[in-house]
């Protein structure tokens, strides 16, 4: 009795009935477009984890420093790009319900195609990418200091490009968009002077190369070690790590001390000894110094002089000066240490004493 019933309620017309309805339909479309995206986000694990992992090893082994660069900078992009796919086909699927037109929903997919492309090649301009190892390979010698803005055109080009593109496929004449900048330009022209001045800094920057990227510089107060360079200002780290971004136009209109230009640095202070030291020792002492600065590796001979200065009012004063051949600070401090501990040595060696200031007091009895 009970198999009459059942076969009576799911016989095929009911089947049919339940296909055949719409809220069916869209739970199956559902269905079919949520299981396709869980597809595609695992082959996007399975693609980041395996194959370009087991890309970049190959390639690393075979020593192989192009490809593999171009890998690295698509990598990222090539990511986005299952998840794009992914996108664009729910939204395929689910055209009616989000209204959207098939020619609106491809010209997305388009867009983004390209946004990622050009991510890719904007990868690709950086400073430490393909295209300037391609340069130093060729023996094509170019400032350090160029790269940053090498980098930041290349990267503007492309920009351009993509909007471009995206425009066209999307329809957009900008031809009249131009046209119509126009209308505003004095306004923009007036707007932008100062940005404007700055570019053109930066240009005579480039060309007169008064620095490079890592050189010590003072200008304006302001001293540190060089960052970065842009089309607008410059970025100088100091001694305290602050980072402080310059404007181009007053590096270029300010008189700029690059520390790291120098072959030499000088070292020059007065040594004062006591008043009861005799002239001998004095003069062996000027003497031995003398002798140990001409023959340390890093002092430059020409410029060496110890010399009796002056009777000073607590100390006769020994004048010591040099010029060490490496004159980067840490080497600068290294090697003024280092001939610090030999004067002392010496002083010592003639027992002779280093003055400090003294004052001698003489108390008058006076008789009643």
């Amino acid at each position: 009795m009970l198999a009459l019933v059942l076969s009576d309620v799911f016989n095929n017309d009911f089947i049919q009935a339940i296909v055949k309805n719409p809220l069916y339909v869209t739970w199956r479309k559902i269905a079919i477009a949520v299981g396709v995206f869980v597809l595609i986000l695992f082959l996007r694990n399975i693609f980041t984890k395996y194959v370009m992992k087991a890309l970049m090893r190959v390639l690393s082994k075979a020593g192989i420093k192009g490809a593999l660069k171009i890998v690295k900078a698509f990598e990222r992009p090539l990511r986005n790009f299952f998840l794009i796919l992914g996108f664009y086909i729910v939204a395929m699927a689910f055209k009616e319900m989000l209204y959207l037109s098939p020619k609106i929903i491809q010209r997305i997919f388009d867009s983004s195609v390209i946004i990622l492309i050009a991510q890719g090649l904007m990868n690709l301009t950086d400073d430490s990418s393909l295209i300037f190892d391609k340069m130093e390979n060729y023996d094509v010698k170019v400032d350090k200091i160029l790269y940053p803005f090498i980098s930041k055109t290349l990267k503007l080009i492309i920009i351009a490009l993509a909007i471009y593109m995206i425009a066209e496929k999307w329809e957009y004449n900008l031809k009249a968009f131009i046209t119509g900048l126009g209308l505003g330009g004095l306004a923009f022209a007036l707007a932008s002077k100062d940005a404007a001045s700055n570019i053109i800094a930066g240009i005579i920057i480039i060309l007169d190369k008064p620095f490079s990227i890592g050189d010590w510089i003072q200008c304006k107060g302001l001293e540190g070690s060089i960052e970065d360079i842009s089309f607008r200002s410059t970025k100088i780290r100091t001694v305290d790590e602050a980072l402080i971004t310059v404007p181009n136009s007053i590096l270029a209109n300010d008189s700029i001390f690059n520390f790291n230009r120098r072959d030499k640095r000088r070292i020059k202070f007065n040594l004062g000894v006591t008043y009861n030291t005799p002239k001998e020792k004095i003069q062996t002492c000027i003497d031995k110094i003398k002798k140990m600065l001409e023959l340390h590796e890093s002092v430059d001979n020409d410029g060496i002089l110890v010399t009796f200065e002056s009777f000073n009012i607590n100390s006769l004063d020994i004048s010591i000066c040099y010029y060490t051949s490496k004159a980067g600070l840490k080497d600068y401090l290294t090697i003024k240490e280092e001939i610090n501990f030999k004067i002392m040595e010496i002083l010592e060696e003639e027992k002779v004493s280093v003055a400090f200031p003294t004052r001698s007091i003489y108390i008058e009895n006076s008789q009643e």
